[in-house]
């Protein structure tokens, strides 16, 4: 793929040919990652930020988590930042978000799956993952991280779903009770394995998962189709339009629910 970075509508997520070089490295042999004990300072996010072509994804999330009410420290991992995504990257971080971006899984999964049993460990004991649009599908499996009590798969141009290609919009979904408008991009649904103790905090219109939180072992998988980190600028990019107004607090809900106990 070139380095030339290609407008953010076709890099969100889906599964059209590019490449996403995500492979930074592994932990070291035997060790397990742990999320680091509480502390007074800010807790620490690790957002991947590596040459996927979405130059500006990962910095979206990573502006979203500042101002977020938990106050997170943000340092970004892949090829190109410094710091790869090993086990003991982890160890320092309470949160790590897979962003929107890639577009080939099958590619994607191959250049992440050295870092995938550091990241399934983390969470394991205790480390919070975030998916957003793509970073859903890969909390799912065949291929991804396995995190999630079911899996992944796409939304658009399924049985009764509003959106049937993979077209920048802006979607609804009835958000714990209520109806919110929330940009989208070709993202997943998620089926969930029953009695899996997973909270569905949003559903599309035909009633399909869209934002789920899920226990992991001693960590908590929260993910989303939709793009709730979306703020202004995505959607002027594509002359949309949120009847409900640009709000982050949606993200905020799904933050604080994945990382609470």
């Amino acid at each position: 793929m070139s380095s030339t970075a290609v407008p953010r509508r076709r890099l969100l997520c889906g599964f059209l040919s590019a490449t996403a070089l995500l492979a930074a490295g592994c932990g070291q042999p035997g060790v397990v990652a742990k999320p680091p004990a509480r502390s007074a300072e800010a807790p620490l996010a690790l957002v991947y930020n590596g040459p996927q072509g979405c130059a500006d994804c990962g910095p979206s999330v990573a502006d979203l988590l500042r101002r977020a009410p938990q106050h997170y420290r943000v340092e970004y991992v892949g090829p190109g930042t410094g710091k790869p995504l090993t086990a003991a990257v982890l160890a320092e971080a309470q949160l790590y978000v897979q962003p929107g971006g890639g577009q080939d899984l099958d590619r994607t999964w191959r250049d992440l799956d050295e870092s995938a049993d550091a990241v399934r460990d983390w969470v394991r004991n205790g480390g919070n993952y975030l998916g957003l649009c793509f970073g859903g599908y890969l909390a799912g499996r065949d291929p991804g991280f396995g995190l999630l009590p079911g899996d992944a798969h796409g939304y658009a141009g399924t049985p009764g779903a509003t959106v049937p290609d993979e077209r920048d919009t802006v979607i609804e979904v009835n958000w714990r009770g209520k109806p919110r408008h929330m940009y989208f991009q070709d993202g997943p649904a998620f089926r969930l394995d029953e009695g899996s103790g997973a909270t569905v905090l949003a559903t599309y219109p035909n009633g399909a998962a869209a934002v789920v939180v899920a226990p992991y072992g001693k960590g908590r998988v929260g993910v989303s189709g939709p793009h709730p980190e979306a703020d202004a600028s995505w959607y002027d990019e594509e002359g949309l339009t949120n009847p409900d107004g640009v709000q982050p607090d949606l993200a905020y809900d799904l933050i604080q629910a994945t990382v609470s106990r």
